[in-house]
């Protein structure tokens, strides 16, 4: 699903409760074709990062990681990967870092080449959670600026969110922080940390920008044979993911 509209009929939709992606057009001056899409091409003059999301052409640190396509996620004891995905097609349209208390939805989409697509989107998700009655502020944290909101659940109830977004050559990647890691920034620690050893894959073809890049569900999972390279972690309890979608494939 796009982030600036809607994805394809019967795709699955993504499992926070107050949708940040807002209907319209993204306006901007990147560099873009006629047709309004992002090129692949060279890399942009956006700063060197000291510390990830990393971009795949970086040198980062060599971790055991889950391919999921697009992303590579950080594998550890300390959380569990969960995707929300079509199992017909083991295409994934959100994926989500939880501990015992907490939770990171992690979306990476095409972005323009000059950067600042955060800047843009901030005002969107404003606007949204304001218009369906919750509550939202602009703060600093550990990514730079930050949305802090207490959006309605489900059940009406306002509930703790927290957006972040990391800009990358040709990628956005936009972070939604729920449960104790929305408020507690020790609690955050954890997710921060495996954020931070995320690697975004952009590949060199042109796509829209906010046009969310493809993840899939790895083969071994949608088969249900393990992986030597995926190690089974133990069962423990994980907070409940508010859920929009049908399914929730786990990937360990």
């Amino acid at each position: 699903m796009g982030l600036f509209g809607r994805g394809a009929k019967n795709a699955p939709e993504e499992s926070v409760s107050v949708d940040p992606s807002a209907e319209g057009s993204f306006e901007s001056s990147a560099e873009v074709g006629e047709t309004g899409e992002v090129s692949g091409g060279d890399r942009t003059d956006l700063p060197e990062r000291t510390q990830g999301p990393w971009d795949f052409e970086d040198s980062y640190p060599d971790l055991p990681r889950v391919d999921l396509g697009s992303v590579l996620v950080p594998q550890s004891e300390d959380f569990r990967i969960q995707v929300q995905a079509d199992q017909a097609t083991g295409a994934i349209s959100v994926v989500s870092l939880v501990t015992d208390t907490s939770a990171v939805q992690v979306q990476a989409y095409a972005a323009p080449r000059s950067g600042g697509m955060w800047s843009d989107v901030r005002g969107q998700i404003s606007g949204q959670v304001n218009k369906s009655g919750g509550l939202i502020e602009q703060a600093t944290g550990s990514f730079g600026v930050e949305l802090r909101a207490q959006v309605k659940g489900q059940d009406g109830a306002l509930q703790p969110a927290r957006f972040c977004g990391v800009d990358g050559p040709r990628w956005f990647v936009r972070l939604v922080f729920l449960g104790q890691a929305a408020r507690d920034q020790t609690a955050a620690a954890t997710l921060e940390r495996a954020v931070r050893e995320i690697v975004v894959i952009r590949g060199d073809q042109a796509m829209p920008m906010g046009n969310s890049l493809p993840m899939r569900v790895p083969a071994e999972a949608m088969t249900g044979s393990p992986s030597p390279a995926t190690p089974t972690q133990p069962q423990r309890p994980t907070i409940s993911l508010p859920e929009r979608g049908p399914e929730i494939t786990e990937t360990r």
